[in-house]
């Protein structure tokens, strides 16, 4: 097996931010619940971006094998000097490899150098494809091995949740999907609830479609905070596993700064009526990736 690269001693480890918590997982893996997505980092800057994440006191880091910066994650974990059981790494498998899942994960994580990763996803549920069911399987295997500490998916929506639960075994841990102010998917995450399993967002801030309304500015002046820090401690209040992203290391130091403030139940329902539903989808639609 690969030897975890996380381990190798360098000066001056980063120090992580206490203040981060985590949320348990169905199968008892315990998750940061603020981490820090690479999705669209230029792969040769991908390990100067993570190593600053890193530094600020990011310990959750989310990749896939499509955003082809892998590598660069693995080398930023190399660098680093964190112990491996103090990271939590995520990446997910591509559309074209859900007939050869394993196969795919293998190269995955001889591109981070892991050992293991935490979290393996499926990235979309390519309905069309059919392999869905296949490749989630797959995962199951893969996760009998512990080389996959929690297995989920990406994407899905509830009919695609529903056939998994109905023809497998292990209810999905996670279901990373586009939410944000926007686009609150609130059927989507009852079902999620109701069955045990964690949302997680992607595009938190809505993939740089920040919404600035009235009543959002009029929530950040009350709290001292900006805008983006406002929608990111409306997520955590909803207890969504959020993976903003940043190339800019002051910002990363604003997003992780959530933790000394709280959003009222008045403020709550204000951001609630804000939902655009399907109309504020900044992303594909998962009926539309294959």
């Amino acid at each position: 097996m690969t030897t975890s690269a996380a381990n190798s001693a360098v000066p001056n480890p980063a120090v992580p931010d206490p203040a981060v918590p985590t949320y348990t997982l169905n199968n008892d893996t315990d998750i940061p619940q603020l981490g820090f997505g690479v999705f669209k980092v230029d792969p040769d800057k991908t390990s100067r971006i993570v190593t600053d994440a890193l530094e600020v006191g990011y310990r959750h880091l989310d990749t896939a094998a499509i955003y082809r910066n892998e590598e660069g994650v693995g080398h930023a974990i190399a660098g680093a000097g964190i112990p491996r059981e103090e990271l939590f790494i995520t990446t997910k498998l591509w559309n074209t490899d859900q007939n050869s899942a394993a196969a795919a994960f293998e190269k995955s994580l001889g591109r981070l150098k892991l050992d293991y990763v935490d979290l393996y996803l499926i990235h979309w549920p390519t309905p069309e494809k059919g392999t869905f069911v296949k490749a989630w399987k797959s995962l199951e295997a893969i996760s009998a091995t512990g080389r996959a500490k929690a297995i989920g998916v990406s994407n899905f929506m509830i009919p695609h949740l529903e056939t998994l639960l109905a023809e497998t075994s292990i209810v999905p841990a996670v279901n990373q999907i586009e939410l944000h102010v926007d686009l609150q998917q609130t059927e989507l995450r009852a079902f999620h609830e109701a069955h045990g399993i964690a949302t997680e967002a992607w595009g938190p801030l809505g993939q740089g479609r920040i919404n600035s309304s009235t009543e959002l500015l009029a929530i950040a002046e009350a709290h001292g905070k900006t805008v983006p820090q406002v929608i990111l401690r409306w997520h955590l209040q909803l207890n969504t596993i959020v993976i903003p992203k940043s190339n800019n290391r002051d910002r990363m130091a604003e997003n992780i700064d959530v933790f000394d403030f709280e959003l009222t139940d008045t403020e709550l329902a204000t951001i609630a009526g804000l939902d655009q539903g399907e109309a504020g989808r900044g992303g594909s639609h998962p009926l539309a990736v294959n």
